[in-house]
């Protein structure tokens, strides 16, 4: 098991420093405005909760069906107060061990539960990251979940998995091999430890 609350904590402290007039500024994903990326953590958080629940979405939600492209146009007007609530449900759903165990869905794939509760720990720390540059805050990450998720992106980064990195990473980014293991990580998922808006 692996614990969501530090990387979840982050995003909640970065939350709070996102100012309204940043929302349609860039960010280290290609063609994605801050909006858009709180509108993708919004609809993540849900989806990985319900993993964890082994819950299907309700009726008439899309969660389940594989995600919509993100945009600022249906990013929750009420994002500052439903982010943190949806954050902490997304903790607390992967505190219980039964969340680890048998196979979980989201967004219309299935894998072992314990994989699916380290894509969450992956997306909650790179879309941190990324909001962090793109609002120019600074970013803390833990060790348990540099380590977890550096150990994920150096998988993906093997050929054997080049067909699986399609809409989840980019390019693998060339780090040097003595860089701090959080820059290595976000080489290995498409990012340049050196981006900056602009």
């Amino acid at each position: 098991m692996l614990d969501l609350d530090p990387a979840a904590r982050e995003m909640i402290c970065l939350l709070e420093g996102v100012a309204d007039d940043q929302l349609a500024d860039p960010t280290p994903c290609t063609d994605t405005t801050v909006g858009a990326l709180l509108d993708h953590i919004t609809g993540l958080t849900l989806a990985f909760t319900l993993a964890a629940h082994k819950s299907t979405p309700p009726a008439g939600d899309t969660t389940g069906s594989g995600p919509p492209k993100p945009s600022a146009d249906t990013l929750d007007p009420n994002w500052r107060t439903v982010l943190p609530e949806r954050l902490g449900a997304l903790v607390g759903a992967w505190r219980d061990p039964a969340a680890w165990e048998g196979t979980a869905e989201a967004g219309g794939v299935t894998m072992p539960a314990a994989d699916m509760g380290l894509v969450a720990l992956d997306e909650l720390v790179l879309h941190g990251w990324d909001l962090a540059r793109a609002t120019g805050q600074p970013f803390r990450c833990d060790e348990q979940s540099t380590a977890a998720v550096l150990a994920f992106t150096t998988a993906s980064a093997q050929p054997e998995f080049a067909g699986s990195r399609d809409g989840l990473f980019g390019p693998v980014v060339d780090v040097p091999p003595d860089a701090p293991a959080f820059d290595r990580a976000l080489g290995l998922a498409g990012r340049d430890p050196a981006w900056a808006p602009g």
